[in-house]
């Protein structure tokens, strides 16, 4: 019992000691030990201990600390407190973003094309119903006489249903439009409507592209950095253009490329949302 007790009454080491053994900690550690008691707090907050590991990782951080203390500001920060916000931003830089809460399966595409006001094609997808690239981007293509076989079956009347856009000389009258609707018709968001401003190539496509807005509550001013892409593959009879196949995605003018499907969907949300 003695000898507990006399263990128990020895005094802490000296605050110099504390020191110099944090000199050799590193930051999880320094913060581990920072909670054992007052003193080791003070000790292991020192601005000489946290300096030289600020200045390595972060040393753009640590130049703050200079120009508060050379502009006599009242809120000087500490070494230690720049470190902790480099590090708090380090960790959110590379966080994973949060899983959609919207998926293809509830989710609804609707593709019209118009012909001076007279809609000539019509197409109605379930997500999970469209073909998505094999590499998992946000971008499918639609067989225009393949969706309406499967929903008529009479050849006459799919001929009645081949996106006749007319005598090709005329496609600057065509208009498209692209919706995308939250099942059961809880929300619903344009992500296209495009008259007049499509790029026609004889034979082969005409392409549409529309710049998208930013997401939430920002400016009107800011731009999302997206555009909204949507391609119609044609083919020519006796001069007048058909319809013979859809292609849309959503496409980053950032990289250049198309926005995987969770990110696709993690933009669509903002305007599906019923709250």
């Amino acid at each position: 019992m003695s000898i507990v007790s006399s263990s128990q009454q020895q005094p802490p080491p000296p605050w110099q000691v504390v020191v110099l053994l944090s000199n050799h900690l590193d930051p999880k550690t320094l913060a581990i030990s920072s909670c054992v008691c007052k003193s080791w707090l003070i000790s292991m907050s020192l601005d000489q201990i946290w300096q030289p590991l600020c200045s390595s990782h972060y040393p753009s951080l640590s130049t703050l600390h200079s120009f508060t203390t050379t502009n006599n500001n009242d809120s000087n920060v500490s070494y230690r407190r720049l470190f902790a916000l480099g590090q708090r931003a380090s960790n959110r830089r590379l966080k994973q973003p949060v899983k959609p809460y919207i998926s293809l399966n509830n989710i609804i595409f609707a593709l019209n094309i118009y012909k001076n006001s007279t809609c000539m094609v019509s197409l109605v997808k379930h997500g999970n119903q469209l073909s998505f690239d094999k590499k998992g981007v946000f971008r499918f293509d639609i067989d225009v006489e393949q969706y309406w076989r499967r929903i008529l079956g009479s050849a006459t009347d799919i001929k009645n249903k081949n996106g006749d856009l007319g005598l090709f000389d005329t496609l600057g009258d065509v208009r498209v439009t692209w919706d995308v609707i939250l099942e059961g018709y809880k929300g619903v968001f344009n992500v296209m409507n495009c008259k007049g401003k499509g790029r026609f190539v004889l034979g082969l496509e005409g392409w549409f592209s529309e710049e998208l807005p930013p997401p939430g509550c920002c400016s009107s001013d800011t731009v999302s950095g997206l555009v909204a892409d949507l391609r119609l593959g044609l083919k020519v009879e006796d001069g007048r253009a058909m319809v013979e196949k859809m292609s849309a995605g959503i496409l980053s003018i950032v990289s250049w490329r198309y926005l995987f499907v969770d990110d696709a969907l993690r933009y669509l949300q903002h305007f599906l949302s019923p709250f």
